[in-house]
């Protein structure tokens, strides 16, 4: 995956990024009083390889000017049917409000529609209010069934089959 908007590159992650991208979701959870994770909803960002490649999923990183400014993944679930969830979408301050995250979603969408899953679900926190508001703008409809501590929402869309 390599793609772009604006002045920012959208790509697979790589080992290297590890550290600036466990490193960049820290300091997102921070700004809205909420703790990172390593050893439990955050774990998966320390071992990309294992919960998301070797799950039939993918991590990406956005960068501007080749600094880490983003980051996006989704990997196949239980729940739903023939589903997946989208994890681990932030962006930094700083290149919020720029249409970034509605493209990283989208783009998000249409690469899981490609590979044949039906169902996109995303959990997320009432604090992340810009987040809450581009899932509910996108189609996303409130659900239940929250699995994670910090979480207490759930959004599911229903992708279109042809």
């Amino acid at each position: 995956m390599r793609t772009s908007y604006r002045d920012f590159l959208i790509r697979n992650w790589q080992p290297a990024d590890r550290q600036a991208a466990v490193d960049l979701i820290a300091l997102v959870l921070s700004e809205y009083n909420l703790c990172s994770e390593p050893d439990g909803a955050d774990q998966d960002v320390l071992y990309v390889e294992d919960a998301y490649w070797a799950a039939g999923g993918e991590f990406w990183v956005v960068e501007r000017e080749a600094r880490l400014v983003g980051t996006a993944g989704y990997y196949p679930v239980l729940r739903g049917q023939n589903a997946v969830e989208i994890r681990k979408m932030y962006l930094i301050p700083e290149v919020r409000g720029q249409g970034l995250g509605k493209y990283l979603l989208q783009t998000l969408e249409k690469r899981i529609a490609s590979k044949g899953f039906e169902q996109i679900w995303i959990e997320t926190a009432s604090v992340l209010k810009e987040a809450v508001q581009l899932y509910e703008r996108s189609g996303y409809q409130l659900s239940t069934g929250v699995e994670t501590a910090r979480c207490d929402r759930v959004y599911l869309k229903v992708l279109k089959t042809e």
